[in-house]
């Protein structure tokens, strides 16, 4: 068996959504209970700058990572041909780039407190990212919210169009980048 697989078992796949559940659960608990109250506001601060941070880390991710740099557009390539298929960072390849890439430039470059929020934020888009890109693939949109995002990620797939449409949790880099369209049509 390979160390890292890019397509999971059901059960590794489940895994790795409750593994980061617990872990955004337990952060912000830690937070919460833990981190200094004169810093509620900066360390809620920090979570939304991990989050919009994730946004962006998303986007390159997808446009210039899984569609640019080897081996990882040849792993990709997989997830458009069998676009059902339960194809994911493993587990732990996400968590170390995560405390690697994440965690350990914000502790150098803060303290422990605002690295943890940080890197919350980063988590809950990540975890975000996560079920969103399960439901455009795999549940029935019951809002307009993720009737659109099915929608913009089908036409990321679609066959034959130039590959656009890289955000899945949001268009707003697609945008910004113009690698998506001004205005997106509703769905039929």
């Amino acid at each position: 068996m390979a160390l890292i697989s890019i397509e999971q078992s059901k059960a590794a796949y489940a895994a790795d959504v409750a593994f980061y559940t617990a872990v955004v659960v337990a952060g912000s608990g830690i937070l919460l209970a833990l981190g200094p109250p004169a810093l509620r506001w900066t360390l809620s601060a920090c979570i939304a700058a991990g989050l919009v941070g994730w946004t962006v880390i998303e986007y390159g991710l997808h446009r210039f990572v899984l569609h640019g740099l080897a081996p990882f557009s040849r792993w990709h390539l997989q997830h458009h041909q069998r676009p059902s298929a339960l194809i994911c960072a493993p587990t732990l390849l996400s968590a170390s780039l995560i405390g690697g890439l994440v965690y350990l430039p914000a502790l150098l470059a803060s303290d422990v407190w605002r690295a943890l929020a940080f890197t919350l934020g980063v988590l809950i888009g990540y975890l975000a990212y996560t079920v969103t890109h399960h439901a455009t693939h795999h549940w029935r949109a019951g809002g307009a919210w993720l009737r659109r995002r099915k929608r913009w990620h089908a036409l990321h797939h679609r066959r034959g169009t130039p590959v656009v449409r890289y955000g899945v949790t949001t268009d707003f880099w697609d945008r910004v980048f113009g690698s998506g369209p001004r205005a997106l049509t509703p769905p039929p």
